[in-house]
């Protein structure tokens, strides 16, 4: 609590899923803010980055509030979202409680947190954003590859269902990270095969440090989950 004074807002990211690639900073920025709050789809969903900080931090008289964000894939949605969230959170700012917001991965890499930051920053409160390691660095360490090694490029694109964006970047990068890829493993190999690439040029990621976790070649038989991550060198193709 910061008596007679606004709470700062913390944007946190608490890795890919793995407890212990939580950062000393962002452990204990949660530990000391008086208030958490979990992005959910729907309210009462079991929060996944909630449940990776659970071991390794103190959440004992913690206020935790609920921030839901719709997946539809529409900016205007997500402002409108973090809108609703920021209200909320200022509420709490305004009581003098430091708030944390945690998110998968790290903030800066496609979080919903930031249409938040931006709206509370707006009104005038301070905020920070606290870096996580994110799921493709994660993901690569577990496979055992480079992202991108000496002058070759590297893109990320956020999912394989624009697929002229996944093709463009294959067409200028040498290495392709596409997040978000669980249903579109086999758009993925066909793509690759098209631009007479070898589907083993490419590295599934799924569940990162979770208890499904799936690091392997790209399998179109496979089911693979929401956090599923594929990193493509074409150098390897």
């Amino acid at each position: 609590m910061r008596p007679n004074k606004r709470g700062v807002l913390y944007g946190v990211g608490v890795g890919p899923g793995d407890p212990e690639l939580i950062t000393m900073k962002a452990k204990r920025i949660i530990e000391e803010v008086d208030v958490i709050v979990v992005p959910v789809k729907s309210k009462g969903e079991r929060s996944t980055a909630l449940e990776i900080i659970r071991p390794v931090v103190e959440l004992e008289g913690k206020r935790i509030l609920e921030a839901v964000f719709s997946m539809a894939k529409d900016d205007d949605v997500y402002r409108q979202c973090g809108a609703a969230a920021g209200d909320v959170i200022a509420a709490e700012l305004d009581l003098g409680r430091d708030v944390a917001v945690i998110t998968l991965g790290d903030v800066s890499i496609y979080s919903t947190y930031m249409y938040v930051n931006d709206y509370v920053s707006s009104m005038g409160y301070e905020t920070a954003v606290i870096p996580g390691v994110t799921s493709f660095c994660s993901g690569a360490a577990l496979a055992g590859i480079p992202l991108a090694l000496g002058n070759e490029g590297l893109a990320v694109v956020p999912s394989a269902r624009d697929t002229s964006m996944v093709e463009k970047a294959l067409d200028v990068f040498d290495n392709v990270v596409v997040m978000k890829a669980g249903n579109s493993v086999s758009r993925l190999s066909g793509i690759l095969r098209e631009r007479g690439l070898d589907p083993g040029c490419a590295t599934v990621i799924s569940g990162a440090g979770m208890k499904d976790e799936y690091v392997g070649p790209l399998d179109t038989e496979r089911e693979y989950g929401y956090f599923t991550t594929v990193i493509v060198k074409k150098n390897l193709g």
